[in-house]
């Protein structure tokens, strides 16, 4: 087998906030994007729950609890393949909070300054003449350095946000910069994945669509209590005939978040020939329901089967994880955070010092199965794994290897070959490295 002749995969990661009932601003932002994202070859998808997040604006347990239950429902009823992707409980996952603390040691109190969040709660709290800071919790401030790791650790190249969310990708790719500058490149720098007409939906009131100001069309909400909330979106005062202008009308932007082109032409020409609001929120109805019909019956079916649900999170925090351990140990190393018993040499001052170290590079092929391979610090491969049925399996591997170096080497023999031209004392060399992680 020849990895080098692969092209390498594009991975996609998202998120959502495990604060509420999932709605069509999710849907169209996030969820249906994200899944057809997941469809297309060369593509590595990341899907997860967001329940840290959670606990920066949620402290009602069982909201958290059954918000985290919709939303894996929302995913999975939305064509979400759970074998086919990374589908995981943030909370399963322990090495995003210790990443959230190496990137919290890079990243300056200035950048968090400017995080859009905490700038609406300092200039809400100024408005009233309170302290800036009142009510602000350092778990608000913090949030965008947990949204950058749980960006960064699985090396994701696109993020599919709204037009608001942008910022976050940009000081998540801020944190990369700098922690490569300090460390080495061992961070892939994110970028956000718009869709433009669809970047921002508003809500029942022409804001945008948000559980904060309650104008939320919920996702799966019983069809005629679909069509009663589509009755309710605020339009102008202009009667049946008369021209409306699409321009800011939230009905016409929700409409074409569905619609096709040619769809979104006609109802357009409608608004020009005057078209009454209640046919416009007649065709919204018909257009949405259509899509959502065959999803709802799904979702209603998975929400009465929570104990499947939380089968496919554990296996799918497995297979993340069988890529995140790794990687942290890696960062670890990174940063200097070793076992004094190592025979690492200490870190001369200086980027290139710091990147001289071994690394293991875990991947998935086009077989199906999971493979390893061990680069020196030069990028030259030392050791390439055979084929895994599983990711756990080829991550026990690279476990046995990092703490028992050498050692483990004769246990996995069958699973291991050592690559033209490197010595058995290079590669034992090599594998000392990875002891400086091991308590």
């Amino acid at each position: 087998m020849n990895s080098t002749s692969s092209a390498p995969l594009q991975r996609f990661l998202t998120g959502i906030t495990t604060t509420g009932t999932p709605h069509l601003g999710n849907f169209v932002g996030s969820i249906r994007p994200s899944v057809a994202a997941s469809r297309l070859p060369g593509v590595q998808s990341f899907y997860f729950l967001a329940d840290y997040h959670a606990l920066i604006k949620c402290d009602d347990p069982a909201r958290i609890q059954r918000s985290t239950l919709e939303i894996a429902a929302s995913w999975l009823a939305a064509g979400l393949d759970p074998q086919r992707v990374m589908f995981y409980r943030q909370s399963d996952i322990p090495e995003i909070p210790e990443l959230t603390w190496l990137l919290t040691c890079v990243t300056g109190k200035g950048v968090l300054n400017r995080a859009h969040a905490y700038k609406a709660s300092v200039d809400k709290n100024e408005a009233a003449g309170n302290d800036p800071d009142a009510d602000v919790t350092a778990g608000l401030f913090m949030y965008p350095v947990l949204m950058g790791a749980d960006i960064l650790m699985f090396k994701a190249h696109k993020v599919p946000v709204g037009r608001d969310q942008i910022q976050h990708i940009e000081m998540a790719r801020d944190m990369a910069q700098r922690f490569n500058h300090l460390y080495g490149e061992h961070l892939v720098l994110p970028e956000a994945a718009i869709e433009e007409s669809v970047a921002l939906l508003p809500g029942l009131d022409g804001r945008k669509m948000s559980k904060s100001y309650d104008n939320t069309i919920p996702l799966f909400t019983p069809r005629e209590q679909l069509r009663k909330l589509i009755a309710g979106i605020v339009t102008d005062s202009r009667a049946p005939g008369e021209a409306k202008d699409t321009f800011g009308s939230a009905l016409f932007q929700i409409y074409q978040a569905f619609a096709s082109e040619s769809e979104t032409a006609g109802l357009r020409q409608a608004y020009a020939d005057g078209i009454g609001w209640g046919d416009a929120k007649q065709m919204l109805f018909e257009r949405i329901d259509q899509e959502v019909a065959p999803m709802r019956e799904r979702y209603q079916a998975l929400i009465g089967n929570p104990q499947e649900i939380e089968k496919l999170l554990q296996a799918g925090a497995e297979k993340a994880r069988a890529v995140a351990t790794p990687f942290m140990g890696e960062l670890r190393r990174a940063v200097g955070l070793r076992n004094l018993a190592s025979n690492a040499p200490a870190a001369a001052k200086g980027k290139v010092a710091k990147t001289a170290a071994p690394a293991f590079k875990q991947y998935r092929e086009k077989d199906g199965r999971f493979y390893f391979k061990l680069l020196d610090a030069d990028a030259r491969l030392l050791l390439q794994s055979r084929g895994f049925d599983a990711p756990k399996a080829a991550a026990l591997a690279i476990s046995a290897l990092q703490k028992e170096g050498s050692t483990a080497l004769a246990g996995l023999q069958d699973m291991l070959e050592t690559a033209p031209g490197i010595t058995q004392g290079e590669l034992a060399t090599a594998l000392a490295f990875f002891s400086a992680s091991q308590d």
